[in-house]
């Protein structure tokens, strides 16, 4: 392990998270805002002092020297420290506005905004002072794409050990990065990600949300995280177009940003492939809304929305934003027909694309796992057939296959683990809220069914049952590579 580019890259993750914080600390200089005395502010601040003082120390440990090569083991271990620190430190402003807050609610506020997850412990959002709020929807915005990631798009010194830096964080394929410059592509995502940001907040305040309100869920929807400044989140809004607005938002960007460019530059070969991912989230997003619309039309409850023509969009905002993992609810969607529980709490496991900001298990690995089942079933009566998995007409490799495998697994242990260890933990807590408090936390979608539904939170489990979904959201942000080899005793052995 070599110690000094790790200490160096976690200096300048921390040195995001001071400025990130002093933002969200100046709002309070806006009329109507609260004024800097609010314990709010304080707490910002505060945080942003240790993040500041946290990262230079980092930086005068790692001594003085020639920039080496970041590898594997360095990327792995910066972006595995880089969140749980960050996480951490994020916690303090709400130990601060928040009285009688516990550290391990804290925590998981902090841990669900910077993962994306929207998972949340209050009740009374609209409570919480506006500097608070939107340090709380910042947070998330900063997490789409990742504190890394932007630092790899803006950063000389890293070199080709950028690429590893960007693959484990990104959750895409750095080979796809246009002309191979892996800053260049980078950089790209970055003023892609800033350009739609941009469209979403004027379409917001466009339709009628004050620039507070439109600032916000506009950071919220292009991480597709979910947090919002309302109690019941876009109900309270009662803006139907806004609805829409989030609605396509939340598809875009849960659609790879290497992809998008490349439509842009008029390259539409991955979009049109017969296996591509984006078609196949597609058509995961409308097969689901046919079944949920199904189910609850043939439910009670409906009349009044069919006959205001809500029944639709409130369906497709579900879905969407149940399958984005972005986790926004319009209506008390536990409370729905079993049926279209289960076909949300599917979509919730699936998730999005890969290279986006999206959580779950991603389309393709999905789509890949169908096709290797069904090659091995026709293996059970072909013994001798030999034919390649194919994904964009692309044979993916005996390791690819490999890798998404031991993947599956690893989601599943994670699943079947956090259930136990809830089940332990929270033994008055029914099977079913269990369950979906894990599949919401460790895919990082928010809100779950039952108990931690739309219309409840998590602050009623125990400070021990917070701090465990408080991991489980990074260990699926970081989609268990980045955290699982912190505890391999030989990743950190020094560099030779």
């Amino acid at each position: 392990m070599n110690y000094r580019i790790v200490l160096r890259l976690l200096a300048l993750i921390q040195g995001a998270m001071a400025v990130a914080l002093l933002a969200s600390a100046a709002v309070a200089f806006l009329p109507g805002y609260g004024g800097w005395g609010q314990p709010a502010v304080l707490g910002l601040v505060v945080a942003a002092g240790i993040a500041l003082l946290l990262g230079l120390a980092l930086f005068l440990s790692a001594g003085k020297g020639p920039q080496p090569e970041i590898y594997r083991k360095e990327a792995l271990t910066v972006i595995g420290l880089g969140w749980l620190v960050s996480s951490l430190v994020g916690a303090i402003p709400y130990l601060f506005a928040v009285p009688g807050l516990l550290p391990a609610s804290a925590f998981f506020e902090s841990a669900s905004g910077l993962t994306t997850t929207g998972a949340t412990v209050f009740l009374d959002i609209e409570s919480l002072p506006r500097p608070l709020l939107f340090w709380r929807s910042l947070s998330q915005w900063i997490g789409g794409l990742g504190v890394v990631v932007f630092f790899v798009a803006i950063l000389s010194f890293l070199g080709s050990g950028a690429k590893v830096l960007f693959s484990r964080e990104y959750s895409g394929s750095a080979d796809d990065l246009f002309d191979g410059k892996m800053k260049v592509g980078a950089a790209r995502i970055l003023w892609l990600y800033l350009a739609l940001s941009a469209v979403c907040v004027g379409l917001y305040r466009l339709v009628g949300l004050d620039w507070f309100d439109a600032t916000c869920h506009m950071f919220t929807t292009i991480a597709t995280g979910g947090f919002s400044t309302r109690n019941n989140s876009f109900a309270d809004l009662a803006n139907p177009a806004a609805e829409w607005i989030a609605i396509v938002f939340m598809v875009v960007c849960s659609v790879s940003f290497l992809l998008q460019l490349r439509l842009l530059r008029g390259d539409f070969r991955p979009f049109l492939a017969r296996s591509a991912e984006p078609a196949a989230f597609l058509v995961l997003l409308a097969l689901g809304t046919v079944l949920v619309l199904l189910a609850r039309a043939t439910g009670p409850g409906v009349s009044g929305e069919a006959e205001a023509g809500g029944l639709f969009r409130s369906t497709v905002f579900q879905v969407v934003s149940l399958a984005t993992t972005t986790g926004y609810s319009t209506r008390d969607f536990a409370a729905w027909a079993f049926p279209a529980q289960i076909v949300l709490l599917s979509l919730m496991l699936v998730g999005g694309c890969t290279g986006s900001t999206a959580g779950g298990i991603k389309v393709i690995r999905m789509v890949v796992a169908f096709r290797l089942m069904r090659f091995h079933i026709e293996r059970a009566f072909r013994p001798h057939l030999v034919r390649p998995i194919r994904v964009n007409r692309r044979a993916l490799s005996s390791d690819g296959l490999q890798e998404i495998t031991v993947f599956l697994l690893l989601a599943l242990a994670g699943l079947l683990g956090g259930c136990l260890l809830v089940a332990f933990l929270e033994p008055s807590l029914d099977p079913y809220s269990a369950f979906s408090a894990v599949l919401a936390t460790l895919f990082n979608t928010g809100p779950g069914f039952g108990a931690v539904g739309p219309v409840e939170s998590f602050q009623a489990l125990h400070e021990t049952t917070k701090l465990v979904l408080g991991l489980a959201m990074i260990l699926g942000r970081l989609e268990f590579f980045a955290i699982l080899v912190l505890f391999a005793p030989s990743l950190w052995r020094r560099f030779s």
